[in-house]
């Protein structure tokens, strides 16, 4: 079941989501460094991290699942998000360069459609990051947090759906070592947090921060097509009573 939009927005308004947002947009930085001229788009809730990306990007759009909700991004400016089912996006094929996923996978009810849908808008050669909850870290474990509802996932389990929805992971990274206890005190150690857990072995992160391309050599995948009715037209038959009574 999706989170509400609200519910999200009032995250990361606090002290934790800006925590979050920190250690996430970091990482989320350090592997898409330049942007310029091309068409980035971010599904499920990205906003938080897409500003960076939109001065600079051709083009930045934020998706939002339906059953999620949206809410206006950038709230200044002329609005680039928009609801969308996301097994259905309103893109035409191969028209973005990079997809951000971040509370996407997990809310998802068929995680390995709604990846051949960012497969089929991805430009080849395009460049899919997803953050995504890890099964076996704290965050996923307390409901304080958006990454604490939906499905996490382990490290196998995120390869095996990649390679399945035909997209090759490339780079790994993690964050959120620090715990999410929303305490003032304990949430200025955070930085002690990510550097101490970034050199310690042991699957304790927050998140999965996975880096993938797209699997050119794959075919399009056939899209339904609606079936046309043929027109209906009336024919005259004999009545039972015809001429040869």
């Amino acid at each position: 079941m999706s989170l509400d939009v609200v519910d999200l927005r009032n995250f990361y308004s606090n002290r934790l989501g800006s925590v979050a947002r920190h250690f996430i947009g970091r990482g989320i930085r350090r592997r898409w460094a330049d942007t310029k001229g091309q068409c980035l788009l971010g599904l499920g809730y990205a906003s938080p991290y897409l500003g960076p990306f939109r001065e600079e990007a051709q083009r930045c759009l934020a998706f939002m699942p339906a059953a999620q909700g949206v809410v206006k991004w950038p709230t200044s400016h002329r609005t680039l998000s928009a609801l969308v089912e996301p097994l259905d996006l309103p893109l035409e094929d191969a028209s973005v360069d990079r997809v951000l996923l971040i509370h996407a996978l997990e809310m998802s009810q068929d995680a390995a459609a709604a990846l051949r849908e960012v497969w089929r808008v991805l430009a080849a050669g395009g460049q899919l990051l997803a953050v995504i909850p890890n099964r076996r870290g704290v965050w996923a474990r307390m409901d304080n947090n958006p990454f604490g509802h939906g499905r996490p996932y382990s490290r196998s389990q995120i390869t095996s759906l990649l390679r399945e929805t035909w997209f090759t992971p490339i780079d790994w990274s993690e964050a959120l070592y620090v715990p999410p206890i929303e305490r003032g005190w304990f949430l200025r150690s955070a930085v002690a947090w990510e550097r101490v857990g970034a050199f310690l072995p042991g699957p304790f992160a927050g998140v999965h921060i996975v880096e993938a391309t797209k699997q050119v050599y794959r075919a399009l995948p056939a899209r339904p097509k609606r079936q046309l009715v043929p027109e209906l037209r009336p024919v005259l038959t004999p009545s039972p009573g015809g001429a040869g009574v």
